[in-house]
Order: structure tokens, then C-alpha cells, then sequence
């Protein structure tokens, strides 16, 4: 596969070698040997034009491996799912090695430009967000679901006024119990952990994304149900990757990557893989 950086690398190459710049066969015998002695390898000088994050050959991503079928621990007790392997497959394009940490989601945020290079996780575009980091394209639209007992009654909004919901923390489902009259919030910090919690009763509804709730619902069949967010007006919402604020060359870079995976066939592999199977 070609990379995408490595293209823009030749490029300019070409572009210097045309403008009449007669460097000797020595100066570059001697550029080359000041490129071995510094330790450096082609790959990562080509990853790192515009973004420092990638000057080092590594893209450090975090997630929170939580949320399946778009993260989870694999049997290899690795992180898997759908973010992680597009993010790989984002590595491989731009020629570099990813390395992925799992965190805490509710920490992803500050940790992006320090910890971490970038954050992927189901993780949803919002103004409160955008205030301290910046994102990619939208590589996923998602909507809210409800977890409920299989015999509840809940079918709507206004039946969760007055009921005690759960969600995983700093997420989606969170935010939007704060707007739900009278309802109290219980935060976990794993989606399973809250429904777990409904399963055995300690919990009136749980909110979380459609894809994990269809997850849930089957594995806890008879159990619980999964209602449609629509029901309860519910707003579609786009899944990004989150990078640092400003730095606007890492985003290009992944935007690019990103637009070259969706239109090689790569992306509709991953989302059969793990989403719609």
C-alpha cells in the first residue's frame, strides 16, 4: 500500500532536484551518513512532515477498551475492535507504528498532547470538546439507545423523568441525563459495570450507543431490551478522532489517510469485520 506521506516526501524531493540544486556526490554521501549516525529512519522522517506528534516514527493513541464492538479486549488481553484496528490500518498508511494505551475514557481528553498523540473511542464530536482539542472527519455516525428491563414499561422520555439511569462517564448518554427531569445520574466508569448494575435491578435504564447496546441486549437476552434513541428524540451523533488543539497538519494527515482507507475498500472491510458481524 502506498503511504501517503512518503508520496508527499517524494514529491518534494523531485521539486528540489528541478530547481538546479548541483549538491556534489560527496555532500550527498556525507547527508546520507549524517542520517545513519543520527538514528533515524526514513519511515518516521517522512511520518513527522507538519505534525511533531509523528517525529518520532510512533503514533501513541488512547482509548478505553469498554465500548465494543468498537473497543474491547481481545483475547490476547490487547485492545481490539473496529476503532483500533482503522487506527492501525491509519498507522500502516502514514508508514508508522501505533502503539495504544487503554484508559480511562473520561480522562482520554486532557491526556491527548501529553500521554498520548491522539484518542480514538467512540468518541463523540461536541462543542465542550472542541474547546481543548480538535478533531478528524467523522468516521462513524452514531445514535443513542436505551437499556431497559425486558418487563419495563419505559418507551419514551418522559418516562425516564424521576428514574435512576446510568452511562458510562463523559460519555454521551451521561451528558444527556442531566437534561431528563428529575432523573438521577449513576456514572460508571465501564459501560458493562452499569449494566451489569440494570441486570440486577440496582438500575431503572441505562444509556449508551446503539452498536454496544445491541451487544449487550444479546448477551443478556431475556433480560434486558434495547429501545431506539429516536424514541426518546435522541439526536444522531459523529464519532472523530481527537488530536491536539491546533495542530491542524496532524489532522490533514489523518483526514487524508482516512479518505484513502474509505476509498480502497479498507474501511467497508473493518466495518463488516466487527460492526455488522
Amino acid at each position: 500500500m502506498k503511504k501517503t506521506v512518503m508520496l508527499f516526501v517524494l514529491s518534494a524531493a523531485i521539486v528540489f532536484a528541478g530547481c538546479g540544486n548541483s549538491g556534489s556526490a560527496s555532500d550527498e554521501s556525507k547527508a546520507t551518513a549524517d542520517s545513519a549516525a543520527d538514528g533515524s529512519e526514513t519511515q518516521s522522517d517522512d511520518a513527522s512532515v507538519g505534525s511533531e506528534a509523528l517525529a518520532d516514527g510512533v503514533l501513541n493513541v488512547g482509548t478505553n477498551a469498554e465500548f465494543p464492538p468498537f473497543e474491547f479486549v481481545g483475547d490476547d488481553g490487547e485492545p481490539d475492535g473496529f476503532d483500533i484496528a482503522l487506527i492501525k490500518a491509519i498507522g500502516e498508511e502514514l508508514g508508522v507504528a501505533v502503539e495504544v494505551e487503554n484508559m480511562e475514557f473520561n480522562s482520554l481528553v486532557a491526556s491527548i498532547g501529553s500521554k498520548i498523540d491522539v484518542a480514538i473511542a467512540g468518541m463523540t464530536i461536541t462543542e465542550e470538546r472542541q474547546n481543548s482539542v480538535d478533531f478528524s472527519d467523522s468516521y462513524y455516525e452514531a445514535v443513542q439507545y436505551v437499556l431497559v428491563p425486558a418487563d419495563s414499561d419505559i418507551a419514551g422520555i418522559a418516562d425516564l423523568e424521576g428514574k435512576t439511569i446510568g452511562a458510562q462517564l463523559g460519555t454521551t448518554g451521561d451528558f444527556l441525563i442531566e437534561d431528563i427531569a428529575d432523573a438521577t445520574a449513576s456514572q460508571y466508569n465501564k459501560g458493562v459495570d452499569a449494566v451489569n448494575d440494570l441486570v440486577n435491578g440496582r438500575l431503572d435504564a441505562v444509556i449508551i450507543d446503539k452498536n454496544p447496546a445491541m451487544v449487550f441486549a444479546e448477551k443478556f437476552e431475556g433480560e434486558i431490551k434495547a429501545i431506539d434513541g429516536a424514541d426518546f428524540a435522541f439526536e444522531p451523533e459523529n464519532y472523530a478522532i481527537a488530536v491536539p488543539k491546533g495542530d491542524e497538519a496532524l489532522v490533514s494527515i489523518i483526514n487524508n489517510a482516512l479518505a484513502t482507507i474509505k476509498e480502497d475498500g479498507t474501511f467497508d472491510q473493518l466495518v463488516s469485520e466487527y460492526i455488522e458481524n
